[in-house]
């Protein structure tokens, strides 16, 4: 996670960088964090230091994130999914929540953000039994917006990130804050934020250019017609 956040941190001052793909290996996109590594752990320890503090860093970047997902993505892979904005999953992909079968519960997002992605009942369930569930329950419940083979899954998403990449990274980005502020966010609050920025983005050039494409396009069409 250090390692991810060093390059997270390097792609975000990266003015060429549009988006960003998180992805594993084949057989799993992350299987959780290491239990031989906080197995000894205190209470002291993990409050005094705020164990996995760092693991946030993921959901604050400012460009759009996707996560590619083949094989597992449990406990902490599972919640390093949800922070990223949008999850492509490979047709054997299986997401889970499994801390409660080693007498502990997720630290890093999984009760927030699988409730506010599936709704509280089939959160409750994967929270409180540790039961995985498939790429087509996950799509089905909302939490992955597309299901791919497995061998094209990567190209996919990386196709996706260039689509997001070909707009303009302003505007991305003041939409991808707008959308991140329903989860934090009532409906009136969120609707104030949301006109807030929508009115910003007529004093970029971005928006001008891009108006002005469009009308000059609708204009050749209905000349061609």
């Amino acid at each position: 996670m250090n390692e991810m956040n060093q390059a997270l941190d390097f792609f975000e001052k990266d003015p060429d960088v549009g988006a960003i793909v998180i992805t594993g290996s084949e057989k799993a996109f992350a299987a959780g964090a290491d239990i031989k590594e906080m197995q000894n752990r205190t209470f002291q320890e993990c409050y005094g230091g705020n164990f996995l503090a760092h693991w946030n860093r993921v959901s604050l970047v400012r460009k759009p994130v996707i996560a590619a997902v083949n094989g597992y993505a449990l406990g902490g892979g599972c919640e390093l999914a949800m922070m990223c904005d949008i999850i492509y999953a490979g047709e054997k992909a299986q997401f889970g929540q499994p801390e409660i079968l080693l007498g502990t519960i997720p630290g890093a997002g999984g009760t927030q953000r699988l409730t506010r992605a599936v709704g509280k009942s089939l959160a409750m369930e994967m929270v409180l039994t540790g039961d995985r569930i498939s790429a087509q329950e996950a799509k089905e419940a909302g939490l992955v917006s597309k299901i791919y083979p497995v061998e094209k899954l990567l190209e996919e998403a990386i196709s996706c990130g260039e689509k997001i990449a070909g707009n303009s990274k302003l505007v991305t980005a003041m939409a991808k804050e707008a959308v991140s502020a329903a989860f934090e966010m009532t409906l009136t609050e969120g609707n104030k934020m949301e006109k807030r920025l929508f009115h910003a983005t007529f004093a970029t050039d971005d928006r001008k250019e891009g108006m002005a494409a469009f009308v000059e396009k609708r204009k050749a069409n209905f000349t061609d017609h």
